[in-house]
């Protein structure tokens, strides 16, 4: 049965460097509570750009710049694989100070930092940067937090072999700042003021936020619909640090899918302007990816276990992360994605209605008498058909124009979810919009261009007070 409960390893006890243990209580020091303070102060003196523009509270900002660099340089003995960065960060606050508090410039620092190159489970990092959260704050203020590296032995040997990934880093909030007092679940580079823009080495995300709002939203979704979990989820929503591992095997195989397959243009999307649906659909595709993935996993290990092989430890647990990572993609997409944020151009949530639709569409989800099932030994290869038909897109739209590609993209989503009756997309758009720019095409999009079914109109209203608690969640947070 494709999603019966798993052989479950044991967790190999990982000892990092000795910093690591001396790291445990860094969030109680003076040295760190003085940078946290500052850092939240000096926010009230900065504007949106990041800079201190009223000269009348350079005084105040240049304290607070002093304080924070005083911590820094006495935490610096803490985290001895971050010293080149925190050196720098020490200089940039400090030329910042000198020039006059203009848009901040924190390059040097930025390049100083590579996390990618230190992950070893608890290793702890100090990060200090003007930034905005993304998911969080828009400002670039002057952010701090204290973060943890999460590197279970099944997820290196992973990366190690067919998942290789150097960028990723896998993160463990410890404390912050108030921009990450959010929804904010990651730590990017580009999120940084600074003069240019380097070659970025690393991404991080935050799998023990991911992981505690999922347990949260996922527990009460399931009250409310009356939707008899399967032993394993069941498993994962008991237990964080399990829930956190199943969020990093998943993200490590979305975060390299961006860069691979029949892509018809630049995965990431930097700086083009495309209607919503086409971030949701290349979103989901690499969530499909990460289940289709793990599908395969999960068979290829246990036809070694019924050849008479015994899977060693950490082969093991890859095998119950694997077949929890399922579990994850599809309650996460439906329960969470689907209602988080507002109808405006929300393309996560879209990708959680389409993925609810087409389960429902193929009659192995269900919604009856009012409670929610699923018939499990099908779930599988519906979600793969999901991701075949993305990926089917993708592969034809190599040789198609680009608005060509995105029509074909709306008649896909159309193809399972009904558009806002209003829609000009879907009444047929008009011949001066099919000649003219790709512009006009985007601005023809509703904002809401595929509104809530009716179930979700009624689950929304029910899990709202708990999709809002999960802002700023920590692992502790129960």
């Amino acid at each position: 049965m494709p999603f019966s409960p798993a052989t479950t390893g044991a967790i190999a006890a990982i000892v990092g460097e000795p910093e690591v243990v001396e790291d445990t209580a860094v969030e109680n020091t003076a040295a760190w509570l003085s940078l946290k303070h500052a850092a939240t102060a000096l926010q009230a003196l900065q504007v949106k750009d990041g800079s201190v523009p009223d000269a009348a509270h350079h005084p105040d900002a240049r304290a607070h710049v002093a304080a924070i660099t005083a911590a820094i340089d006495e935490l610096r003995p803490r985290f001895a694989h971050d010293d080149a960065y925190l050196r720098a960060s020490i200089a940039d606050f400090g030329r910042w100070a000198d020039e006059g508090f203009g848009v901040p410039d924190f390059l040097d620092s930025l390049v100083a930092f590579q996390p990618q190159e230190h992950r070893i489970a608890r290793l702890r990092h100090l990060v200090v940067f003007p930034m905005y959260t993304q998911n969080g704050s828009q400002n670039r203020f002057v952010e701090a937090l204290i973060a943890e590296v999460i590197w279970p032995d099944f997820i290196a040997r992973l990366e190690a072999g067919d998942y290789g990934n150097k960028l990723f880093v896998s993160l463990r909030l410890i404390d912050f700042t108030p921009g990450y007092d959010t929804n904010s679940a990651v730590l990017f580079p580009e999120t940084v003021a600074m003069r240019e823009i380097p070659a970025f080495t690393w991404g991080a995300i935050f799998q023990d936020r991911e992981a505690a709002r999922f347990r949260r939203v996922v527990q009460a979704a399931a009250a409310i619909t009356k939707l008899e979990l399967p032993a394993d989820a069941a498993r994962m929503l008991d237990d964080q640090e399990l829930t956190e591992q199943t969020f990093v095997m998943w993200d490590i195989i979305h975060d390299r899918t961006h860069m691979r397959g029949d892509l018809p243009f630049d995965p990431f999307m930097i700086k083009q302007r495309m209607p919503y649906f086409l971030y949701s659909l290349e979103e989901l595709r690499c969530d499909l990816t990460a289940f289709r993935e793990c599908v395969a996993i999960t068979a290829r290990l246990r036809a070694r276990v019924g050849a008479g092989e015994t899977p060693d430890a950490v082969e093991a647990e890859m095998l119950d992360h694997a077949v929890l990572v399922q579990y994850a993609v599809i309650f996460d997409r439906i329960f969470r994605f689907a209602i988080t944020g507002s109808r405006v151009r929300n393309y996560d949530g879209l990708g959680g209605q389409l993925l609810f639709a087409w389960l429902h569409q193929r009659g192995v989800l269900h919604w009856t008498d009012t409670s929610l099932a699923f018939d499990w030994e099908g779930v599988p290869a519906a979600v793969v058909a999901l991701g075949d038909a993305i990926d089917e897109l993708y592969w034809r739209s190599i040789d198609r124009p680009k608005t060509a590609h995105w029509l074909a993209a709306y008649d896909l989503v159309r193809g399972t979810l009904t558009p806002n009756p209003a829609s000009a997309w879907a009444r047929g758009l008009p011949d001066d919009v099919l000649a003219g720019a790709p512009k006009g095409y985007t601005d023809a999009v509703m904002d809401d261009e595929f509104p809530l079914s009716m179930f979700y109109e009624a689950l929304e209203k029910k899990m709202r007070p708990v999709i809002e608690s999960t802002a700023g969640i920590r692992s502790t947070d129960g």
